[in-house]
């Protein structure tokens, strides 16, 4: 018996195994409304046999997303765009689910392989928000520092997003709280300078965080789960840390949430980071072992054995996978013959399983 392929619950949904595909941007979007792309994309990846397939970062507001390309979801039309994706992904296996974000000081940026370069305002950009006016790196626009009201605002950004998230027939919802994004500069004490009540120790840097969790839990039905993704380090000296993460996982806990998704890094661009083949999945395991709250490990994770052994020594409960599902949608199902198990074959390849 596979632990990869061993059912997963969480709250009332069943996750038909471990395998998670992570959310990746794609760039692609037309005023954040998914296209066709996107459904081939995404719904490959249920037909391929992944238990949970996890729409890209899903800006809460337009001035939220990384690029004008992004996806979004802060209005009906976003949510209807959505509905047949999610229902797809769902007739064919997998829990459709959807992270929702806001990009804060790193947003309004060109796509990647057109340099990702900041996109002013005069050129079809926006002024970033951000906890403080600290540009992401020197080439970085200089952020608007956010009023209170703002805050009030991305919070109730984020709980609409939720509840439109939920129209639109996604099983699952997951906060992006990583990788120098809104949430994650509210955490690390090098975007965050703030001295009102959001900034400063601990208990005021994860305050915003905290009260988009308990906004977004009351708005996902209580027999549907919420994830959120985190940092657990900056991987820069008096930053964010492994440390802090555990407090943080704890808090979410009580929030309601019912599964960490362990990332690192993005908080600054000077961090340096020791990138090598599940150098990530400590992080999943001591916040599992120490909070006793579900984990996902992510981060070049690309062998069946590898992603095997992370389920059953229990050092998390699930892995997302990235980099390895862009390359093969049907990885799961490869990794079921590597395991020697039964994988989720579509009726209409099985001419092709043996």
């Amino acid at each position: 018996m596979s632990a990869l392929f061993t059912p997963l619950r969480l709250r009332g949904l069943e996750v038909r195994n471990r395998i998670f595909v992570s959310p990746m941007c794609q760039y692609s979007s037309h005023d954040g409304l998914p296209t066709d792309w996107h459904l081939v994309h995404l719904g490959s990846r249920a037909v391929g046999g992944a238990g949970l397939v996890m729409v890209e970062a899903s800006a809460v507001t337009p001035e939220g997303r990384i690029s004008p390309f992004d996806s979004g979801i802060w209005s009906e039309a976003h949510a209807a765009a959505f509905r047949p994706i999610a229902r797809f992904l769902r007739e064919h296996g997998a829990v459709p689910a959807i992270q929702i974000a806001h990009a804060g000081r790193k947003a309004s940026t060109g796509r990647p392989w057109e340099g990702g370069r900041p996109i002013p305002p005069e050129a079809g950009g926006w002024r970033p928000i951000a906890p403080s006016a600290i540009p992401f790196s020197e080439n970085h626009a200089r952020p608007r520092e956010m009023t209170a009201d703002d805050i009030d605002a991305a919070v109730a950004s984020f709980e609409r997003a939720a509840r439109l998230s939920v129209d639109a027939g996604f099983e699952a919802v997951e906060i992006h709280g990583a990788h120098g994004y809104l949430i994650h500069e509210f955490l690390s004490p090098h975007s965050n300078r703030r001295t009102d009540d959001h900034g400063g120790p601990f208990e005021n840097r994860v305050r915003f965080p905290l009260r988009v969790a308990r906004a977004v839990r009351a708005a996902v039905p209580a027999e549907r789960p919420v994830l959120v993704r985190i940092s657990a380090t900056d991987w820069a000296e008096g930053g964010w840390d492994i440390d802090q993460s555990v407090r943080f996982a704890a808090l979410l806990k009580e929030a309601g949430v019912d599964l960490v998704d362990c990332s690192s890094g993005g908080a600054v661009s000077f961090a340096k980071v020791p990138v090598a083949p599940g150098y990530q999945v400590p992080f999943a395991e001591r916040i599992r072992r120490e909070t006793g709250i579900a984990t996902g490990a992510v981060g070049l994770i690309a062998e069946a054995r590898q992603a095997e052994e992370i389920i059953a020594s229990g050092r998390a409960d699930a892995v997302l996978l990235a980099r390895a599902m862009l390359r093969d949608p049907y990885w799961p199902l490869r990794a079921a013959r590597a395991l020697g198990v039964e994988g989720p074959w579509p009726p209409q390849y099985l001419r092709a399983k043996e």
